[in-house]
């Protein structure tokens, strides 16, 4: 017998086993290719092939044919399909699923896995012997005339459309003056990785430092094998160089690198500066790309025709022949760990794909997780250290400023105040950091106390001034600000605490002179919004820049020389205990945006607590002893890092629905651990009501990850098959990151 044991993208934990399709030798069969497949009653799905094999449990009788191949080559590398696996067990998740998360959407749609042919264009004879002044007064057609003359062959519209804005009009009016031509062609199936990328200048740097440049060596030294290196520099430190660097090394060897970042909207810089050093040779893959724009370019680096892949975390599953090395930046951010669905952690899935392709994998931060810290302490990283800025500028003067008992001006001490003047005067920038959007987090009725809040959410709805508007931040749920109070019909309603939108206005009531511009969610939402308000920035039409997490990292602003973060209590007091690893990272993130050029930058912080340890420890830039007060208390308490742990969220429009299930989970789990396993809950999540649902948990820890492994695996199975498990919105999370 010949079985086919089929992936299909259902919430079921197992494969399904199909005979081979009519017609179709079964020699063309192999893992990875997908399939057309009936299921259930007159229905058709996409599967894909795991493995082969010659046995079944179901009598050959009761197994269906395949309807057809749609693959004539494996859609997935068989390292691709480890990977999966390995995914499916560590995070006890139905194969399936995490088979099809693992690919673009057209792909699951059972579209076909070719690429197109794209439109080339190259001069013709008459554009190659045209003399440059005639395009004088046309300077985008000129630009664009003479970046396609540097090519031959022929340039690909999707490389222009990468280098040029706006290019449909010029292109156009050169095709009508028949200065060019285009022609379809398919890119060229062989790998170009096999390029020595030209060094460049970087604007603020041409040759790596000692520190770097021993970073450099040593990453390069072990490129053959699998190495997990911790890249721990200060902001400002040049980390960019040294990725830039190990970059090109790897691809004058034939080898691919794949470069991941928290959100591709808030690095601009760092992701521009990649696509200028190594020009055409980038693919960029991200959420917001269009389906036919992410399989075109998750196609190419498939078929090793793209050297450098740049992507947030999904990009982690892009499959890639020749992978030479993985570099994770901002190892720390949440947004590495998936929040729903198949709740994966692309940091930790790139160092296992490190260890299954035998390469090395890079993370990079300022601040680096507890997790990282600790496992260079173990042995397990390498931790090369950039201690000092790449261009000799000193790190910032942190101050503690208490703002007990003082006169505020909205948000805004009139210490901080008078600083702001000062660097205006002497015409600097201002970097205000204030991670609340909207204009205040609270409204209240001055006559009987009521607060709005969300009827969907058991948060209070954030005021939005210039929209009118209340607006929870959670289910994103709107409503407009009533005119008259709901309890008790007054008509006296006021804001209580600060927003982006508030400190903006309080500033402009303040300083009419100055230009500010706030940048935010709400802000940048429109497209280009984000790259235009950085490029005012940089040109100096900018004084003030307000901002939330967005403007935290990787920006370089070299005529900041002041970073007020208006409210650093927020994360000194939180039911979380990964708040204050946040708070620290957040906290050293922002402030290294000041003084990164020759002029010295300074940092206040307002705060209640002036004399709280992880303040002090941060306003002498000692993260590392702040690294070590945090790591001290999570191993007091027995918390990861020094512990494992499992969340089961369980959620019904019901509270005790929710709770009843979680209840049936705890019992059976004790059963089968007989306490070797530590149980906590069930318990209401820290938001219990949440987009109309009732959230509850259960804790599970451990200080041992096979056992907890053990367990888990027939515990899982166990609850998919419970009746109530069908009434609940149910999931386990492994190594959680948020227990929100």
């Amino acid at each position: 017998m010949f079985i086919l044991r089929v992936a299909l993208n259902t919430p079921l934990r197992n494969l399904f086993d199909y005979l081979p399709p009519d017609n179709c030798p079964v020699e063309t069969l192999a893992p990875g290719q997908r399939l057309q497949v009936p299921f259930g009653k007159g229905s058709v799905r996409i599967g894909i092939i795991i493995s082969i094999s010659d046995t079944s449990k179901l009598p050959r009788h009761k197994l269906k044919k395949a309807i057809a191949l749609l693959d004539e080559v494996p859609l997935l590398p068989k390292k691709h399909l480890q990977l999966i696996e390995w995914v499916s067990h560590y995070y006890h998740h139905p194969i399936g699923d995490v088979v099809f998360t693992s690919i673009p959407a057209a792909l699951r749609q059972g579209k076909a896995a070719k690429i197109k042919q794209e439109i080339v264009w190259r001069l013709t004879e008459s554009g190659g012997k045209l003399d440059a002044d005639e395009l004088s007064r046309a300077k985008k057609q000129l630009a664009l005339l003479l970046f396609i003359k540097q090519t031959p062959d022929g340039v690909s519209q999707s490389r222009i459309t990468n280098k040029f804005k706006n290019s449909r009009q010029p292109l156009e009016a050169l095709f009508t003056k028949k200065l060019i031509e285009k022609t379809g062609t398919s890119v060229s199936t062989t790998s170009s990785a096999r390029m020595i990328c030209p060094q460049g200048d970087i604007p603020w740097q041409l040759k790596p430092n000692e520190e770097q440049q021993n970073a450099i060596d040593k990453i390069i030294a072990s490129s053959a094998t699998y190495h997990a290196f911790l890249l721990n520099g200060i902001t400002g430190s040049g980390k960019t160089e040294v990725y830039l660097q190990v970059i090109r090394h790897i691809l004058s060897s034939g080898k691919q690198a794949l470069v991941l970042v928290p959100e591709i909207g808030l690095t601009p810089q760092f992701i521009d500066l990649i696509k200028d050093r190594f020009e055409g040779k980038v693919v960029v893959l991200h959420s917001a790309l269009s389906e036919g724009e992410r399989l075109l370019g998750w196609l190419k680096a498939r078929d090793g025709q793209a050297p450098v892949v740049l992507g947030t975390r999904s990009a982690i599953w892009t499959p890639m022949p020749n992978l030479g090395i993985i570099i994770i930046d901002e190892e720390h951010d949440l947004s590495y760990k998936q929040q729903d669905g198949l709740r994966y952690s692309a940091r930790d899935l790139a160092l296992i794909r490190g260890q299954k392709e035998k390469i090395p994998v890079v993370l990079g931060s300022a601040t680096p997780s507890m997790e990282s810290m600790k496992n260079v302490r173990d042995g397990r990283y390498q931790e090369l250290r950039l201690s000092k800025r790449v261009n000799d500028s000193n790190l910032p003067d942190i101050q503690i400023h208490d703002v007990r008992n003082e006169k505020m001006h909205g948000a805004l001490s009139q210490y901080l105040l008078k600083n702001i003047k000062q660097c205006l005067k002497n015409k600097q920038q201002v970097l205000l950091f204030l991670n609340r959007r909207g204009y205040a987090p609270v409204i209240m009725c001055h006559d009987c106390g009521f607060i709005s809040q969300c009827p969907r959410c058991n948060v209070y709805m954030t005021f939005h001034k210039h929209k009118n508007s209340l607006c929870c931040h959670h289910c994103d749920h709107h409503e407009y600000l009533p005119e008259i109070c709901p309890d008790c019909s007054g008509h006296h309603f006021f804001e209580l605490g600060h927003g982006t939108e508030r400190l903006e206005e309080t500033l402009a009531e303040l300083l009419p002179e100055a230009k500010i511009l706030r940048i935010d969610r709400d802000s940048t939402r429109r497209k280009g919004a984000m790259q235009a308000m950085l490029k005012d920035i940089h040109a100096g039409d900018a004084d003030i820049l307000i901002g939330t997490q967005m403007l935290a990292k990787g920006h370089h602003f070299p005529n900041v020389t002041l970073v007020g973060i208006v409210d650093a209590d927020g994360g000194l007091f939180s039911v979380d205990y990964r708040a204050g690893e946040r708070m620290a990272q957040i906290l050293m993130q922002v402030s290294g945006r000041a003084g990164r050029s020759d002029q010295p930058g300074t940092v206040v912080v307002q705060t209640h607590h002036p004399d709280h340890p992880l303040l002090i420890e941060l306003a002498n830039h000692n993260y590392e002893r702040t690294a070590q007060l945090l790591l001290d208390e999570r191993q007091q308490a027995q918390l990861p890092p020094y512990s494992y742990q499992a969340l089961l969220r369980a959620e019904s429009n019901k509270q005790h629905v929710a709770v009843k299930f979680l209840n049936i989970a705890r019992t059976k789990l004790q059963a089968l651990t007989d306490r070797k396993l530590d149980i906590y809950g069930p318990v209401s999540a820290p938001m219990e009501k949440r987009a109309g649902r009732y959230r509850f948990q259960l804790l599970i820890q451990s200080g041992s990850r096979q056992t907890m492994k053990r367990f888990l695996t027939p515990w899982i199975e166990y609850l998919g098959n419970l009746p109530d498990s069908r009434k609940v919105r149910w999931s386990l999370d492994i190594d959680p990151q948020d227990m929100i």
